[in-house]
């Protein structure tokens, strides 16, 4: 059998496990065998790990209009460094991607840019001004995978309930950025003994737990109503963006426990950093919502691991670094994380915490993509080769400088990782690949 590309004594594994050591032949965009084969390109994978490609749920690549923050090039050529093979763009740019002409605009020239693939989310109300609903058919046709107003809070419960009764009979998943405005006001920061300390305006555990309680409710109602008997089905209607605390874990898992068609994310820096770090006075940990405390990190953990929470979305947030460079106060929210995602979560909390290999690959994988209504990759014959290639045990230093993001800066900068990865395929396509490997 002749392939393209012949990747040998590679270590395989996915969602369901892990599968031993195999040779991959690709081909023709598919894993066309496990035992080996004739290629153009052979690489010696002996060391590392093959596993499906990466799928991010939740990243601000800014364009169109914020390019001076991050552009498709730069945001899709980071994604595939970090292992990404697909990536869920957010709507809150400028222009806000709200119209069907913006969001064939983004998929066209996003093909043309070859990185990892791109997936818009569009916006649920135009303009995001929580008033008048998007066009969801159009939207959808043109390519939209999601509908949120993700930077600004859904602060009409009516204008949500119409939003997802009009999103569902598209068949497109809405979400939320859970955080209640009037508790949150102008908190920079998670309220408690950290921010009382510093004297800094804080944001309550219960802005988020209160939306969220809002916001089950608000699908109770919705699939109560005529003709959406099909939202009881099991797929997800309402998507909670960024979880953070403990509290609205419980919420969610209460509301899963009653059948309703929620998931929900979480993102690496709400996994590996507390509000602790804010004692520095570094706005480099200024994200929206913040960093929580030890007691909703192990929380959150517990959740990735029975499923309570579906995927690990990065909310990639890149800024200039000017804007980081001011004070708390004025500084913007947000991180880049793109890049070390992956090796963040497999250094802390698989090598750290002994956290189940297949279940985190999982969470990057099938979950996600599950959500979004995807069919899993599998390490199978006949499968779509859309796949990283990551190196379990060669440690090295984040290093923003070196990153393929415009955003380079970090919170973790100098940490110690392993698990980098080290090729990302696409369809069997090389969209990333280190320099022993070019």
């Amino acid at each position: 059998m002749k392939g393209e590309i012949l990747i040998k004594n590679a270590k395989l594994a996915d969602g369901r496990g892990e599968h031993g050591s195999a040779d991959v032949l690709i081909g023709e965009g598919r894993i066309l065998s496990l035992t080996g084969g004739d290629a153009s390109t052979v690489l010696d994978a002996t060391g590392k790990v093959l596993s499906p490609g990466f799928f991010d749920p939740h990243a601000h690549l800014r364009e169109p209009g914020q390019e001076v923050k991050e552009d498709l090039q730069s945001g899709l050529t980071a994604a595939a460094k970090g292992g990404y093979t697909d990536v869920v763009s957010m709507p809150n740019t400028s222009p806000v991607v709200d119209s069907a002409e913006i969001v064939r605009a983004l998929k066209e020239k996003a093909a043309q840019i070859g990185r990892a693939r791109l997936h818009p989310a569009a916006a649920l109300t135009q303009g995001q001004e929580g008033k008048i609903l998007s066009e969801a058919r159009l939207l959808r046709e043109a390519g939209a995978v999601m509908l949120t107003d993700d930077g600004r809070t859904n602060e009409d419960a009516g204008v949500l309930a119409q939003g997802l009764q009009y999103a569902a009979s598209w068949g497109l998943l809405v979400s939320v950025h859970a955080e209640d405005a009037g508790l949150r006001r102008g908190g920079v920061m998670h309220e408690g003994k950290v921010s009382f300390r510093l004297g800094l305006p804080g944001n309550p555990a219960y802005a988020e737990s209160a939306r969220i309680a809002r916001d089950l409710e608000v699908v109770r109602y919705v699939i109560q109503g005529p003709g959406m008997e099909a939202l009881r089905s099991g797929k997800s209607l309402l998507h909670i963006q960024h979880l953070s605390t403990r509290r609205g874990l419980e919420l969610i898992r209460q509301g899963k426990q009653d059948g309703l068609p929620i998931s929900t994310e979480v993102g690496p820096h709400h996994l590996t950093l507390t509000d602790e770090h804010l004692e520095s006075l570094n706005p480099i940990y200024k994200v929206a919502p913040p960093l929580r405390t030890r007691t909703d990190i192990e929380a959150l953990v517990e959740g990735l691991l029975d499923g309570s929470i579906d995927c690990v979305g990065t909310d990639h947030a890149p800024h200039t670094q000017d804007e980081k460079e001011l004070d708390l106060l004025r500084a913007p929210f947000g991180i880049p994380n793109l890049e070390v995602a992956w090796p963040l979560l497999y250094t802390e909390l698989v090598l750290k915490r002994g956290f189940p290999l297949p279940i985190l690959i999982e969470r990057f994988t099938d979950g996600p993509r599950r959500v979004l209504g995807f069919s899993p990759i599998h390490l199978t014959e006949g499968a779509e080769a859309s796949l990283v290639l990551w190196q379990p045990n060669n440690q090295r230093p984040v290093e923003p400088s070196a990153f393929a993001s415009k955003a380079k800066y970090s919170p973790w900068e100098g940490w110690m990782l392993q698990g980098w990865p080290v090729l990302t395929l696409v369809e069997g396509r090389r969209v990333f690949a280190s320099e022993p490997l070019l």
